[in-house]
């Protein structure tokens, strides 16, 4: 997708390699320094054109005139002393903040990513929301939190997960664009080890469904009737439990590819066998995975559970046939739920 920046020079991150090659041509040069450029940006990852040093010094100057490489600078970076787990918060350069988290795996490390600077969705239980909603980032402000990061803390990311500040389907182009590039032919990795969540915006988890990208799509589901979804999810009085599961059904037919469901754990609200009855009901026939979540506490708020409610919830599904895990809490000793240090930061 071929994107300028407040200056008109082309985003040359977010360049699929064949708009790249089309780019290069325009300059007069050769075909083959598309690949070069290519190379340099998405397998060395350089910050900036004039690390690209098999290129002329006037093919560099010409980049530095029609192109922008976007830069984010680190803020602030939190490590957990307890599981490896390292936040991000990035200033972009037009001095918003994301953040993004590097999470450690058995089977390797797992970065977390930011879609929009804020959120507009409005969940009652987030932090992300808290800030307020600013702008959407373009795809290589997506990227470039994991170039970024993989930059500063020396380590190879094997899977991305759009799950950080915003709604990914809220900012549908930039991320389709950057889901495009990340997975190209000369891109870096199979969009089978990215997962992007919604909360539920109908129309794009159909147009989702017809790109057949190969992700796991996440749905932020939260609870198994339309009343208490909406009592912490405003997103459901537009999009309510039926028309998002039947855009789900057709998500599975079209791709063929298992749907996770998150549900965020709040104690009185949503944790009750009877809710658990519900949600049981609610999935049935469903090729589906349920990942309860203890809500994270935020001092806006008065939401909260624990590890201890979560489990008996999952206890409460299993006897109920649904495939149930408890997520891990990671970078608990850092505050690394999505949209805390943002709010921190900017409040």
């Amino acid at each position: 997708m071929v994107a300028f920046d407040d200056n008109g020079k082309i985003d040359i991150l977010g360049l699929l390699p064949d708009e790249l090659e089309a780019e290069i041509l325009k300059l007069g040069e050769k075909r083959f320094r598309a690949g070069q450029i290519f190379d340099w940006l998405h397998v060395k990852r350089v910050s900036s054109f004039d690390e690209m040093t098999n290129l002329s010094v006037q093919l560099r100057n010409l980049l530095n005139e029609k192109f922008c490489l976007k830069s984010l600078f680190v803020s602030k970076k939190l490590e957990s002393h307890t599981d490896n787990t390292v936040k991000y918060l990035y200033e972009l350069e037009d001095g918003n903040h994301v953040e993004s988290v590097i999470m450690e795996y058995n089977y390797g490390n797992t970065i977390c990513v930011s879609t929009q600077v804020g959120c507009k969705m409005g969940c009652r239980f987030c932090a992300s929301t808290i800030a307020g909603f600013k702008r959407d980032l373009t795809s290589s402000e997506i990227l470039g939190q994991i170039y970024a990061s993989e930059r500063d803390s020396g380590r190879k990311i094997s899977g991305v997960v759009l799950m950080g500040i915003g709604e990914p389907m809220d900012n549908f182009d930039n991320v389709v664009n950057f889901l495009e590039v990340l997975s190209c032919p000369k891109g870096f990795m199979s969009l089978r080890h990215v997962s992007v969540s919604t909360c539920g915006i109908v129309p794009r988890i159909y147009e989702l469904a017809e790109k057949k990208l190969g992700i796991t799509l996440s749905i932020s589901l939260h609870a198994s009737n339309n009343k208490s979804r909406s009592e912490i999810m405003p997103v459901n009085d537009r999009y309510d439990i039926n028309e998002l599961l039947a855009a789900c059904r057709y998500y599975f037919k079209v791709t063929g590819r298992r749907i996770s469901f998150e549900y965020a754990l709040i104690d009185g609200h949503n944790d009750s066998m009877e809710d658990a009855r519900e949600l049981a009901e609610l999935l049935g026939g469903f090729v589906c995975h349920v990942n309860i979540i203890p809500v994270n506490k935020i001092k806006e708020r008065n939401y909260h559970s624990d590890r201890k409610s979560a489990n008996r919830f999952r206890g409460y599904l299993e006897k109920l046939g649904i495939n149930a895990t408890v997520r891990r809490t990671l970078g608990a000793d850092i505050d690394a739920a999505c949209g805390q240090l943002r709010r921190e930061y900017e409040i």
